[in-house]
């Protein structure tokens, strides 16, 4: 990974780990402030101040415990490792990709790039004031602090050019998918996590579930069929449009599955529709 923080690096991580294992790879993350806050607990935005020699020599240790981790548990076995770390600057890319070589490993970079203070603010708030490093700290604290941590990473950070660094494969992830860039990328797992990282969402969406209103072949104990909604299940729907529109949901999308008691269901909102074959009832 590669990016200031509150980028969404974690997430990502972890969104990319659990898609990569659910088609069949080894994957593992190894997170540098999981190692740090193991030998340094609570620790503020000076800890990452440059001229804090302590800080720097403790995150140096860090990074090199965790590439070497990574590098023992893909030697036993394991088949993608994910550091989840800024490596906001070229010469810890240069560390990374010569450890890398060293090793046989293929190195691929992730880049996330905010430029929008509602998405990083976002993420400050909702995420990195509950972190453990503000166990002891009110939220406001917290985020003041965390604020500061930025700043001090901003006056080093160097995203990836192709043109400085030209023997490195990435991805850029430009405002939560906005825009996405990609450079000298190959083989066939890059490829998949190209497309994965293509369609994530870097920020947490609720979803709102609703079964159907009372069918025609409900009230008949029918399974199956294709029928329409009775009395009852037209004012289940027009309740159901009045409850949400209550709601005032920004940016509401509605999908249903392209059934005649689905689409009645829905056609009292007001929001955009998307009839989907895939959420059709299985036919065994």
């Amino acid at each position: 990974m590669v990016g200031l923080p509150a980028r969404g690096k974690t997430y990502i991580s972890k969104k990319l780990c659990r898609y990569l294992k659910w088609i069949g790879f080894k994957t593992r993350v190894f997170n540098l402030g999981e190692y740090r806050r193991f030998k340094q607990k609570n620790a503020d935005h000076t800890l990452f101040e440059s001229d804090n020699e302590e800080g720097v020599a403790l995150r140096e240790q860090c990074a090199t415990e965790a590439l070497q981790d990574a590098a023992a548990w893909i030697q036993e076995g394991g088949e993608i490792a994910i550091i989840d770390a800024t490596n906001s600057t070229i010469s810890r890319r240069k560390k990374l990709l010569s450890f890398m070589r060293e090793q046989r490993f293929k190195l691929f970079f992730i880049e996330s790039i905010c430029t929008d203070p509602e998405l990083i603010n976002h993420n400050i708030r909702e995420v990195k004031v509950s972190s453990p490093d503000y166990k002891d700290k009110n939220a406001e604290a917290a985020y003041e602090d965390f604020v500061k941590r930025i700043a001090i990473y901003e006056k080093h950070y160097e995203p990836l050019d192709e043109r400085v660094e030209p023997d490195t494969s990435f991805i850029k992830l430009i405002n939560a998918g906005e825009r996405v860039e990609i450079h000298n990328h190959e083989g066939p797992i890059q490829s998949r996590i190209i497309y994965y990282l293509m369609s994530l969402q870097l920020f947490p969406r609720v979803i709102y579930f609703t079964r159907h209103g009372e069918s025609e072949f409900n009230v008949k104990n029918i399974i199956g069929g294709d029928c329409g909604l009775t009395k009852n299940g037209e004012k289940y729907a027009e309740a159901l449009a009045s409850f949400i529109d209550d709601m005032q949901i920004p940016n509401l999308r509605v999908w249903t599955s392209q059934m005649l008691r689905t689409i009645e269901t829905a056609k009292h909102f007001k929001y955009p529709q998307e009839k989907w074959q895939i959420l059709d009832e299985m036919k065994l």
